[in-house]
């Protein structure tokens, strides 16, 4: 993101530093650490040193971070200094995220106020946020124990706290949110918070979600949180073109009513004040006419409605179209028989007019963004050569992988496809998003996994096509976003963890609760017949685990491994109703409702089954448990999603071919 994200900006003086200084901050966001989450450094220690306390995990991880000795204390008064590149929504991260670690006083002034004698005593700890280009927050940065890195990465940062002293230094003012949203996550007690050092900053410029799956979109509501979400997790991008917008797509030269328009504005100043950009998708190919200069402008002049709401970044959407007929004669006219070859000469005219004459006439906007008519796989084609050679060399390119729905992607993957385009590919990825019929009735809550570490080196950048339920695709974009700010050092069950712990507003029962209720829905299909993730993985091991120790035949065994698995079958079966309590976002809960209701009645199922499997190890048959239990699976296999939310509507899956079929095996065990 550029400089000119920073809004609101609170430019003060120089900094004049007269003691010791301290950038504090705190906020939603839990420490992963305090559900129950392993700390994670990059520090090494000589032998016989003592090794100075973990710091808790920071999501995405940093490129570097090592501990640098005992928690700092947070008083009840502390000093907030402001430097340069501070913006507004930054200073409110700051002084909730202060109010929140304990400090009920916030002294708030410019840099080079002294405060009063008295005022200096009461305030322990003085809060300094600014510029690292500002020499006195870089000098305090050092002296704290950190490091002015020797290139200023956009959006990096550095952040360093050391005895009773801590620095908040961004490399531009995305840098000292992001350095902000980290330190929310460093906060290890009511008064305390972990001593680091920090050197950070994202390995792809382009990291977020693209609205752009079929079926119910994203109410405004849900657009609105989701913004909010994405600076919580330093994700940048938002691209907005769902599919059942008409104005995107079938009716896309005609401007937006007052009402909708008005939406738009509220959505692009919500994602300003959390420092994403709001990317606008325009969706002409389904009657454009390439070579008529009305339709041309047309385009340009739809675009210029959205940047006159604030909107900066921009999208040619040219996916899931036709290129073996024309939409007017006058293409036929000029490009000649419909075909690839000519595609692609007909497209690389139409954004190259929208880069020239719209985009680069705004100095302020962002190089337009396109996502082809063959936008998977890696082969060559008469279309990509056209692109390859005469697109806008600004013009960024999207890809979905080797398929629509890819099962993994490699390094060599995403080079092979950079190079058919001619520049790095921006990676839309499908996942989760659950508008075909491999995820009929499932919700897709595994990690984002199967990408591999490296692809920043041939990506601009990726975004996520998440599910029709905003709340629940939270889960696998926290990981999308972690992944693309350091796919290297990237791990997604510490991450799938932190996630549910984000969720649970740090509280251990309900992560716990909720990182059972993700297995059971952990799958993540293809167009065909092959899963690229395998379904409840835990509770599949767990009641493979208790099949053999069953069929040992061994009575000892077999009591353990009953009280093993009732212990976790206690776990699913709570799991519903600690989500309900413990989870703060009502969305989350609305629209996960069927899932949770029906895993209540499997719970229920679960727990029948191994009474009747207790009531054998004691002489009984266990028939009237089995049977409780077979009609308790049938109640449960009736549950089906919410009309209207989803496409395709079907069942609610619940573990399917996991817990169904060891519910209906166990009587013959």
């Amino acid at each position: 993101m550029s400089e000119s994200h920073s809004h609101c900006l609170l430019r003060v003086p120089r900094l004049s530093l007269l003691g010791t200084v301290v950038v504090l901050a705190l906020g939603t966001l839990s420490s992963p650490a305090q559900a129950g989450e392993e700390p994670v450094t990059t520090v090494s220690h000589a032998p016989g040193a003592a090794r100075p306390p973990a710091p808790p995990v920071v999501t995405p991880t940093p490129q570097r971070m090592t501990p640098a000795g005992r928690d700092l204390r947070v008083p009840d008064r502390v000093r907030l200094v402001l430097g340069d590149d501070v913006d507004a929504p930054s200073v409110d991260v700051i002084e909730r995220a202060l109010a929140s670690a304990g400090a009920r006083h916030i002294d708030t002034g410019p840099a080079g106020d002294a405060p009063s004698a008295s005022r200096a005593h009461r305030a322990k700890l003085t809060v300094v946020a600014g510029s690292i280009r500002d020499r006195a927050v870089a000098d305090a940065l050092r002296a704290a124990g950190g490091t002015v890195p020797g290139t200023l990465v956009a959006e990096g940062y550095s952040l360093a706290s050391r005895g009773d002293s801590v620095v908040l230094a961004g490399n531009d003012g995305d840098g000292t949110y992001y350095a902000a949203q980290t330190l929310r996550q460093l906060v290890t007690g009511r008064h305390t918070v972990a001593a680091v050092s920090i050197t950070d900053h994202p390995a792809m410029p382009l990291r977020g979600s693209i609205e752009g799956f079929y079926g119910a979109p994203w109410s405004h509501g849900d657009r609105l949180d989701q913004l909010a979400f994405y600076g919580d997790i330093k994700a940048n991008t938002y691209i907005y073109t769902p599919k059942d917008d008409a104005y995107l797509r079938e009716e896309w030269r005609e401007p937006y009513p007052a009402d909708k328009l008005s939406d738009l504005r509220e959505l692009i100043e919500q994602a300003t004040a959390h420092h994403v950009d709001f990317t606008y998708a325009l969706s002409p190919g389904l009657s454009v006419c390439y070579s008529d200069p009305d339709d041309v402008d047309a385009l340009k002049e739809k675009l210029g409605t959205l940047y006159d709401q604030g909107a900066r970044s921009f999208y040619v959407a040219l996916d899931d179209i036709s290129y073996t007929r024309w939409n007017c004669a006058a293409d036929q006219e000029k490009y000649g028989a419909p075909g690839r070859g000519s595609a692609g000469q007909a497209q690389a005219d139409l954004l190259n007019a929208v880069q020239r004459d719209f985009v680069d006439t705004h100095s302020d906007a962002e190089p337009l963004q396109f996502v082809p008519t063959e936008y998977s796989d890696t082969a060559d084609s008469a279309y990509k050569s056209v692109l390859r050679e005469q697109l806008d060399p600004k013009v960024i390119v999207q890809w979905t992988g080797t398929d629509v729905v890819p099962p993994s992607i490699s390094v060599a993957d995403a080079e092979a496809a950079s190079a058919v385009w001619g520049r790095k590919v921006f990676l839309w990825d499908n996942y989760p998003v659950n508008d075909y019929g491999q995820t009929t009735g499932r919700l897709l809550m595994a990690p984002y996994d199967k990408r591999e570490a490296g692809l920043h080196k041939a990506l601009s950048g990726i975004v996520l096509n998440p599910m029709n339920q905003a709340a629940a695709s939270k889960v696998a974009l926290f990981g999308g976003a972690s992944f693309a700010w350091n796919d290297e050092d990237y791990d997604p069950g510490r991450t799938w963890r932190a996630a549910a712990g984000y969720l649970a507003g740090g509280d251990p029962a309900t992560t716990r609760a909720l990182l059972a209720f993700f297995d059971t829905e952990h799958l993540a299909p293809t167009f065909g017949d092959t899963d690229w993730q395998p379904r409840a993985p835990e509770l599949s091991a767990r009641l493979a685990d208790f099949t053999t120790a069953w069929s040992s035949g061994s009575v000892a065994r077999r009591r353990a491994a009953l009280r093993d698995l009732t212990a976790y079958a206690d776990v699913l079966a709570g799991a519903p109703g600690q989500i309900r309590a413990g989870v703060r976002d009502p969305a989350f809960l609305a629209q996960t409702k069927p899932w949770l209701d029906a895993l209540d009645v499997w719970g229920g199922a679960l727990d029948a089954t191994l009474d009747g499997l207790r009531a054998r190890l004691h002489a009984g048959t266990g028939q009237a448990d089995f049977a409780r239990a077979a009609e308790l699976a049938e109640q449960a296999g009736a549950f089906t999603t919410i009309p209207g939310t989803t496409r395709p509507q079907g069942p609610i899956k619940v573990a399917d071919g996991v817990l169904d079929t060891f519910i209906e095996q166990a009587p013959k065990m």
